[in-house]
Formats: C-alpha cells, sequence, structure tokens
C-alpha cells in the first residue's frame, strides 16, 4: 500500500513487451506464474515493429524488385517493371508486422497474461507506478523482470526530425528515396542501405571506423562491398560525420575524411551509429537497481540484478544486442524466478547481417581461437562448387569451419553467401553440442541444397574433400 494511492497486487510483472519481455511473460505463465506485462508503446516491441522484422520485408521487397528488373541470367525477359513503394508499405506494416504483433496478443491472452498499457517508474524494490495519458495506477509485485530495450543514439549535428532519419525513420519513408545518405556502415546501416539500393535509390554510406560492418571477417565484409559497388552504393570510410543542413527539399550532410571537409546531398539522410539501454527515466535507483557504463545492468548468471527479486535481460544488460539472446535470457529469467535450477550457459551466440550476400557468424575466428591459447584452424568451400547455389545463380560466397587442430572439433564458423541466416543454426547447434568435423561430415545432408556446402567444409577439415 502506497499512502494516498490503492497499490494492486501483482505476482510476476514485466516491463517491456518486445522479444525478451513478451517471451519471458508467457514462459512465466508456463510455469505457472500470474503474469502481467507492462507495455508504453507497441506489443511486439522494437524488433516487430520498427526494427528487425520491417526491415527484413523492406529487404525482401528490394529483391523482388531488383530480380525483376534483371531476371536474363535464366531467360526470362520482364518490361516496365515498377514499384509502387506505398503498397510495399502497406504490405510490410498490414501482413507482416501486424500479422505478428497481434499473433503475440493472442499468446499473452492465451496465457492469461495480463496486459498495462502505460510507462513504468520503480517507486521501491516491490512497488512500481505506471502512467498512462488519462490515468496513473500503482502496483506491488513480488518479482520483476525489466526488458525496456534499446533506442537509436542521435549524434551532434543530425537532430532527429525533418530529413534527418533514425532506423525507425528510414523504414517507413513515403518514397524511395532519389538519393540517400547513411551515417554508420553497421549491420543496420548495411542491411537498409542495400535494400534501398535494391529499390532504386542512390546510397551513399559514411562509417567511421576503416571498413563496414566491422565485426565481420575481411573476406566476408568484401564480398558485400563488392556487390555494393556494382550498385553503385559509394562507401566512404574512416568518415566523421559533422551536421545536417536541411534544406527543405533536400538535405546537405557535412562530413570530414582525412582532415578535408566534403559534403553530400540527398532527399534524406538516416544515422545508425548505435543504440542505447532504455534504462533512465525507469527510476531503477528508487528500487536500489545498480545502473553500470552505458546504461548497462549488470546481473548474474539467471539475469538477477544486485536486487534479487528485480531481473534484467536483453539490450539493457551487456552482451550482443540481439533480439534471440534478448528471448534465451527471458526463459532463463522466467524459470528462475519459478525455482528452476538453470543459468545462461551457450557456448556460442550467432550473428546475422542480412546484406547481400547474407553474412552469418556463430563462435570463434581463428583469430579470436588464438587469442584465447587454442591451436586452431579454418577450412573454407565455396558456394560456387555446390549444385544448389548454381542453380540459384547465387555462387558469392564461402562457408568456414573453424576446428581445433588437435581432435578436429567445431568451435565456430562463418558463412557469406545466401541462406546464411538459415545455414548459422546448423553450425550453432554443432558447436553447442560439442561435434567435431567428421559428425557433420558424417551425416547425410539432402542433395541438391545449401547445406551440402557445410558438410564439404568438413570433409575439407578431414583432409577427404569431395567437390574442391
Amino acid at each position: 500500500m502506497v499512502v494516498g494511492d490503492f497499490a494492486i497486487e501483482l505476482d510476476t510483472v514485466i516491463i517491456g513487451a518486445g522479444p525478451g519481455g513478451y517471451v519471458a511473460a508467457i514462459r512465466a505463465a508456463e510455469m505457472g506464474q500470474k503474469v502481467a506485462i507492462i507495455e508504453r508503446e507497441f506489443i511486439g516491441g522494437v524488433c516487430l515493429n520498427v526494427g528487425c522484422i520491417p526491415s527484413k520485408a523492406l529487404i525482401a521487397a528490394g529483391h523482388h524488385y531488383q530480380e525483376s528488373l534483371d531476371s536474363t541470367l535464366f531467360g526470362v525477359t520482364t518490361e516496365n517493371v515498377s514499384i509502387d513503394f506505398t503498397k510495399t508499405q502497406e504490405w510490410k506494416d498490414n501482413k507482416v508486422v501486424k500479422s505478428l504483433t497481434s499473433g503475440v496478443g493472442m499468446l499473452l491472452k492465451k496465457h492469461k497474461v495480463e496486459i498495462i498499457e502505460g510507462e513504468a517508474f520503480f517507486v521501491d524494490d516491490h512497488t512500481l507506478r505506471v502512467i498512462h495519458p488519462d490515468s496513473a495506477q500503482t502496483y506491488s509485485f513480488n518479482n520483476a523482470i525489466v526488458a525496456t530495450g534499446s533506442r537509436p543514439i542521435e549524434i551532434p549535428g543530425f537532430k532527429f526530425g525533418g530529413r534527418v532519419l533514425d532506423s525507425t525513420g528510414g523504414l517507413n519513408l513515403k518514397e524511395v528515396p532519389e538519393k540517400f545518405v547513411i551515417i554508420g556502415g553497421g549491420v543496420i546501416g548495411a542491411e537498409l542501405g542495400g535494400a534501398y539500393a535494391n529499390l532504386g535509390s542512390e546510397v551513399t554510406i559514411l562509417e567511421g571506423s576503416p571498413s563496414i560492418l566491422p565485426t565481420y571477417e575481411k573476406d566476408m565484409v568484401k564480398i558485400v562491398v563488392d556487390d555494393f559497388e556494382k550498385k553503385g552504393v559509394k562507401i566512404v570510410t574512416s568518415a566523421m560525420a559533422k551536421e545536417a543542413v536541411d534544406n527543405g527539399d533536400s538535405v546537405t550532410v557535412k562530413y570530414e575524411v582525412d582532415g578535408k571537409e566534403e559534403s553530400v546531398t540527398a532527399d534524406y539522410v538516416m544515422v545508425t551509429v548505435g543504440r542505447r539501454a532504455n534504462t533512465d527515466d525507469l527510476g531503477l535507483e528508487q528500487a536500489g537497481v545498480e545502473v553500470g557504463e552505458r546504461g548497462l545492468i549488470n546481473v548474474d548468471k539467471q539475469g538477477r540484478t544486485n536486487v534479487s527479486n528485480i531481473f534484467a535481460i536483453g539490450d539493457i544488460v551487456p552482451g550482443a544486442a540481439l533480439a534471440h539472446k534478448a528471448s534465451y535470457e527471458a526463459k532463463v529469467a522466467a524459470e528462475a524466478i519459478s525455482g528452476k535450477k538453470v543459468a545462461v550457459d551457450y557456448k556460442a551466440m550467432p550473428a546475422v547481417a542480412f546484406t547481400d550476400p547474407e553474412l552469418a557468424s556463430v563462435g570463434m575466428t581463428v583469430a579470436e581461437a588464438k587469442e584465447a591459447g587454442i591451436e586452431a584452424k579454418g577450412f573454407k568451400f565455396p558456394f560456387a562448387g555446390n549444385g544448389r547455389a548454381i542453380s540459384l545463380g547465387k555462387t558469392e560466397g564461402f562457408v568456414r569451419l573453424v576446428t581445433t587442430v588437435e581432435d578436429n572439433v567445431i568451435i565456430g564458423a562463418q558463412i557469406a553467401g545466401v541462406g546464411a541466416s538459415d545455414m548459422i543454426s546448423e553450425m550453432a547447434l554443432a558447436i553447442e553440442s560439442g561435434m567435431n568435423a567428421e559428425d557433420i561430415a558424417l551425416t547425410i545432408h539432402p542433395h541438391p541444397s545449401l547445406g551440402e556446402i557445410v558438410m564439404d567444409a568438413s570433409e575439407l577439415a578431414l583432409g577427404l574433400p569431395i567437390h574442391i
């Protein structure tokens, strides 16, 4: 009870309904807990509404448009190809995003999860205040899971608004821009840069580091860079963005390279230089929860903060800011609250960039293994040696297995090529299961399939290659 306000009692409360929050809510309900979830904006969070899912929809639309323009490789001739981007956006919003978010809503309802709309603030370690535009209510709780995600970083000289966009704005343009500047060549910038290039935009990517996609191996990134060059995408590395000047019907971006000031004018500029944890304005200090560097909350192997009944998961805790990581941590935290003996114990976390071609990585690279004192080798098999890839007309790329020298145990894998996002799961399973190259080689893979490239790479690692 709070003085002057009746506090409604809750058992387990989850703040945020993204891929961390809603998964935690469902798993907690399955564990027999009475669950409430608080969401200030939309069910499904950033990922389903303005992130992972809608971006993949635009990427798919770009692929279809590009393939329609040039399908002569297959003897297919097309004429007068055009795109109605309004209809593309309607399809993305209504057929893709809404179908998924409404599905999540139905799952929460099925599991009897109470949905509370509003913004949550901690009063203390067992009390929350939820503010809604029309009302406010106090709740007491036994356990809480904070899953509030992250938001785009705004940089000096590029205040969001008008023709200066964050990733959400970039996903919701009303027309395909004739010219488009992207600041930040990480995964989000490269993905959306590729999507709009495929849709017909003249794209310029400004990246502060010496390479775009700096978290991926150089030989993987080169394939993406080569594809960008074919599409006329201009990539400027080691570039420092200075200022965006709104010209009314366009925007001029000023930047600096090697001490020399340059500029480029476009219809829009999108800033994708990273994201910041949503841990401010939650009242965490009122609850006694310690917040560390960059707004991240340190947690134990079960997601528990320094306050025993408050947990944190996803983008607001250290580690990769990935939706599937948040979902994994969500299940652990929900089960921990139920008294289960669980802990975060994965060996490898897969990461994917939906570029052209796709990039995917899991586990260690050869260099990382060396740094860890592990003697390892990399074995690379090209897509060009695979029948399925040839029949698709998608022969760029490779699969590389990283195995220990001593006993060929698989400790990492990198895939650059069509279908990499799907193929990487087999490698994640292999690492988690402690498999060696022989285990993969002796597993029958269907023919013809892209999965055979993994088998061929494993045979190469054993010194017994068939197709190379």
